[in-house]
């Protein structure tokens, strides 16, 4: 069936049935004791059928074909009506050039019908394509070459391209998985008799005259299931394994099943006169007029004719697969709603998709495919980011193959649904076995470009609307999102993933990455647009990583970039740290971290660094004793900053070092490991204002009196609040919080070793002022009773 070479689609029956009989998985039933229950017994051959025996060597390759190739007994369906559409191809193709192939009336109508008969416990399958002849059903499905055979061994053998189906016919023999009689019913149009084919699992089969109900074209399989594979029976079973594998077959596929239909019917008199007997009993004769009413209510009653609803079992033909394979047409062929129909199908979201991408590649793998990008993200899209299973259908020639190729598209790309059909992919019965097919590599390749490019001008698209000058009194459309900024708040995670992950399209993901900086207003801006609007002179991207965008905007590592009218990017996500470890640079200019050391502005003048060296130099006293005043691993180095205006001091990381954010996020890893957590802390460095007052009258003080105690407590405490400004923590914080309440103490003019007051004299205090309450209570009371009445006076 699978035009004329796939006519030996259906040559290997025998083969599965003799290894069926070797391992016991298709038996003759009959009584097996005990209980005394009897089972049914399989059909026996046509009286009269001529006897053929299989020639093959059957049991090695129905090994590999059982154990390896079919690890699902559900794609037995898949494969027989693969073969029916294909036969339907057939004759549709002889009836471009000789109308008459197709016949008239029913026969002329090209369909796959499937009915189930619970009661004979047979699956039949019924297709009218171009069928087979007495010698065909004998070549086809009866002579087995060994050769044929020993070629199909040899290419397994050599780990060769295993396209099984319409090559050695193995699709046909997944029906054994499921039955252990097969009977094959055919009519050809060059051959007057219609013939029966048969194999009763026992190395023989037999081909009749069939002398059952006439076919006018085509093939009937009736499979008689196994015990073990009854759910096939069920139409809600055969339903859902057409929807699955074979929605976008080209020809209609329809089930033979039963609903339940309400109709309206006469109530009979008999009935009638019941109901009316019962009403009679329960109304109410508390007066005349109520019984006239009630009479008059019965006499326009029985003008309308009474009916009630019954429901029946009507059995019809259903219609399985109404989808069509839009991605069979051309991208100029199909409407918008068409596409937004599809998807909801395909998705089962309600929804209408963000953006799509239909194309069709070409060279040495072809295939076609429609991508789609939903409107919104799960809600648990990111807890279960690396276990989740790519959204990608991969069909060949319209036969779905699995949704689990995680070979299709990255991880970061996994929230992309859609459609891939290849012509050239082997049509494998095995998802695993096509997992190792040289040919995926290629079709990932493509997909993800064709998945970045969707992305992107969905980008441009959102940039576009930016650049349109909108009227003044539109202020909704001003403030409308546009489709980028949507797809960012649900999949910007995936893209900052992705540049951790794929280092091929870093450049392509780094232009997706959306972020809002100091000059941003709240907006989303791209690197292209920073880059656009970079000072003169200007030669690095700097940005900072934070914990939320107040925190940012109010750090102190950012006042001299502001001072400046640098802008500054605010990456505020976890994720944030892991990116800009990957991402380096973005069209020749580096990024810089303005919470680490060196920071750079690159427009200072000579004069300029003449006198910062000169600032450095007289610092470097006070700046040795302050280092010496500190913890040996608190810090590397004290420094005169260069990029502070108004905050004293501040505490930077080396520059391979972590952030103060990027420490924060390991700390709370549950896994953490505590000695690369040491290991990647780097080195910090507590940088001063040399113009701050503060640091003034500090320096002041350590140069009269250096061996101060008091003077060194300040210069640990000013460490210890720009530790916390800065974003990080410390192992002791006691001792700071120490610190902080004697420096209270001094202010509110308490002895630093002031003893702790004793108890009683609160209780003293307490009594003295219940006492004196209780007096001026008695006065009041007594004042009031000494003042004259309003009456008397």
């Amino acid at each position: 069936m699978r035009g004329c070479a796939k006519l030996r689609t259906w040559a290997l029956v025998a083969i599965v049935s003799v290894l069926c009989l070797t391992n016991g998985c298709a038996r003759a039933y009959a009584d097996e004791g005990g209980d005394g229950a009897a089972t049914r017994t399989a059909p026996d051959f046509n009286a009269g059928a001529e006897t053929f025996e299989f020639q093959a060597e059957v049991s090695r390759l129905m090994d590999i074909i059982i154990n390896s190739l079919y690890s699902n007994k559900d794609i037995f369906l898949r494969e027989l009506i693969s073969n029916g559409s294909d036969s339907l191809d057939k004759i549709r193709f002889l009836s471009l050039t000789d109308n008459s192939q197709l016949g008239e009336g029913d026969a002329a109508e090209l369909d796959i019908r499937i009915k189930a008969d619970k009661e004979r416990k047979v699956l039949t399958i019924r297709d009218k394509g171009v069928g087979m002849t007495k010698d065909d059903l004998k070549n086809n499905l009866g002579t087995i070459a060994k050769s044929g055979t020993s070629a199909f061994l040899d290419q397994v053998a050599k780990g060769g391209d295993m396209s099984l189906i319409g090559q050695f016919g193995v699709g046909f023999y997944s029906v054994y998985l499921v039955a252990d009689f097969v009977e094959v019913r055919s009519k050809h149009n060059d051959d007057p008799k219609q013939w029966v084919w048969q194999s009763k699992a026992d190395g023989n089969f037999a081909i009749s005259e069939d002398e059952g109900e006439p076919i006018e074209r085509g093939v009937e399989i009736n499979i008689y299931l196994k015990e073990d594979a009854q759910q096939y029976l069920e139409t809600s079973t055969l339903e859902n394994l057409v929807h699955r594998y074979s929605e976008f077959i080209n020809f209609p596929i329809y089930l033979y099943s039963s609903e339940e239909v309400a109709e309206e019917v006469p109530v009979e008199d008999d009935e009638d006169e019941d109901a009316d007997v019962s009403a009679d009993a329960d109304a109410d004769e508390d007066d005349d007029d109520d019984e006239d009413a009630d009479e008059n209510d019965d006499e326009e009653e029985d003008d309308t004719p009474k009916t009630k609803t019954v429901y029946n079992t009507v059995w019809d033909w259903k219609r399985l697969n109404d989808n069509k394979a839009i991605w069979l047409r051309s991208s100029s062929e199909v409407e918008e709603s068409e596409y937004s129909k599809f998807y909801q199908a395909l998705a089962k979201d309600s929804s209408a998709p963000l953006t799509y991408s239909h194309f069709k590649a070409e060279g040495d793998v072809e295939f076609k495919a429609i991508l789609f990008i939903p409107e919104v993200a799960p809600s648990d899209y990111y807890d279960n980011y690396y276990n989740r299973p790519s959204a990608l259908k991969l069909y060949v020639r319209r036969v779905f193959i699995s949704d689990e190729f995680d070979e299709l598209l990255p991880k970061y790309l996994n929230f992309i649904k859609g459609i891939v059909d290849s012509d050239t992919l082997p049509l494998n019965v095995s998802r695993e076995t096509l997992q190792q097919h040289t040919s995926l590599k290629t079709i990932k390749k493509k997909i993800v470009r064709k998945a970045l490019d969707m992305i992107r001008k969905l980008a441009e698209e959102g940039a576009d609307a930016e650049d349109d000058e909108v009227a003044d009194d539109d202020a909704d459309k001003k403030n409308e999102e546009s489709k980028y900024e949507k797809f960012w708040k649900q999949f910007g995670k995936s893209i900052k993933l992705g540049i951790i992950e794929d280092a091929s399209n870093r450049t392509r993901l780094a232009k997706l990455l959306r972020f809002k900086t100091s000059k941003s207003d709240g907006k989303l801006v791209s690197l292209e647009q920073y880059v656009e609007r970079m000072k003169e002179g200007q030669k690095t991207i700097y940005y900072i990583t934070g914990e939320s965008m107040d925190a940012l905007k109010n750090s102190p590592f950012l006042e001299k970039l502001i001072a400046k009218d640098l802008e500054v990017i605010y990456f505020t996500d976890p994720i944030d740290e892991y990116t800009m470890q990957n991402l380096t640079e973005f069209d020749d200019f580096k990024f810089s971290n303005a919470s680490k050391e060196d920071l750079k502005f690159g427009d200072a003048d000579d004069d300029e660094k003449a006198r910062f060296k000169k600032t450095k130099e007289a610092f470097k006293t006070f700046t040795t004793w302050w280092k010496s005043k500190l913890p040996d691993d608190a810090v590397e180095a004290v420094k005169v900053s260069n990029r502070l205006s108004t905050t004293p001091c501040v505490v930077v990381s080396s520059k391979y070092g972590w952030s103060a954010n990027m420490e924060r996020i390991m700390k709370a890893q549950a896994m953490g490991d505590e000695s690369r957590l040491q290991y990647m802390r780097g080195k910090k460095t507590l940088e001063v204002n040399p113009r701050h007052p503060m640091i003034a009258a500090l320096k002041a003080r350590a140069a009269s009196d250096p061996d101060s105690a008091e003077t060194e407590a300040m210069a640990k405490l000013m460490y210890e609040t720009a530790m916390l400004e800065s974003g990080f923590s410390f192992e002791k914080p006691g001792e700071y919080t120490a610190r902080v309440f004697d420096m209270i103490k001094t202010s509110l003019g308490v002895e630093k070793d002031a003893e702790l007051v004793d108890e009683t004299q609160f209780h003293i205090v307490e009594e003295e002022e219940e006492k004196e309450e209780e007096e001026k209570e008695e006065k009041d009371s007594e004042g009031t009773e000494e003042a004259p009445k309003k009456d008397e006076l």
